[in-house]
């Protein structure tokens, strides 16, 4: 296997390991997503601290994925290269605001367990006060921001050829659609978790599965960015 398939596999495992992190920790979550009360009741937080556990291997393979995709995206567009790979960062440092919003709510619901004097109303506005940040991180990273960086990706791919095209239209499609949605939600058109949320991700999903499955089996298409058409002495 040479370094451009190598990388394209490496890649393409990262992107397939965001989004089983990603859905296991939106899972995971649930117990503390949807009860208000969660700070002053009986908990869940094993289950709590396994979904951070996942969202920081999200983290990682979104690291990893711009990373790893650098060295490629740059003998086509060194400025796209450095967008990417800044617009992956942020995403990545949002989602981790997120995790420590969450993990917040499990530290402050031990320290109040058992306590007699515990202002339970206070204690559950502190509490949805941390799971509106967390809500928000999800809102800002792994939709706005990912939308962002996703329209980049699919664009340099769909210029260079690195994948079949249908694949970067996904991308293109997507990435701006996701955008939009968020937009949509901050304005209060519809809810984060609604049925017109839920579809208007469909295409993002999409073009990662799509992307991780091209990369991980085939690798990318002979282009001007890979070894295929490089001379041997390069």
């Amino acid at each position: 296997m040479d370094s451009t398939r190598r990388i394209a596999a490496v890649a393409g495992g990262f992107f397939l390991v965001t989004e089983i992190a990603a859905i296991a920790g939106v899972l995971l979550y649930r117990p503390v997503l949807d009860d208000p009360r969660y700070i002053v009741g009986s908990g869940a937080d094993s289950r709590v601290f396994l979904g951070a556990l996942c969202e920081l291997v999200l983290v990682l393979a979104i690291i990893g994925s711009a990373v790893t995709l650098f060295p490629i995206i740059r003998r086509r567009n060194e400025g796209a290269a450095v967008g990417y790979v800044c617009a992956r960062l942020l995403e990545a440092a949002v989602i981790v605001v997120g995790i420590v919003g969450i993990l917040s709510v499990v530290t402050l619901r031990q320290d109040l367990a058992g306590a007699a004097d515990t202002d339970t109303a206070s204690a559950v506005t502190v509490g949805k006060s941390l799971v509106a940040m967390h809500d928000w991180t999800f809102l800002c990273g792994p939709n706005f921001i990912l939308g962002a960086n996703s329209a980049l990706l699919a664009y340099v791919m769909y210029r260079s050829g690195l994948v079949p095209r249908f694949i970067a239209v996904l991308g293109l499609v997507g990435g701006p659609l996701i955008c939009a949605s968020a937009i949509a939600v901050m304005f209060g058109l519809y809810e984060q978790v609604s049925v017109v949320g839920s579809v208007a991700a469909i295409p993002v999903f999409a073009w990662e599965l799509a992307l991780a499955g091209r990369l991980i089996t085939k690798g990318f298409q002979p282009s001007p960015v890979t070894p295929a058409r490089l001379r041997p002495s390069q």
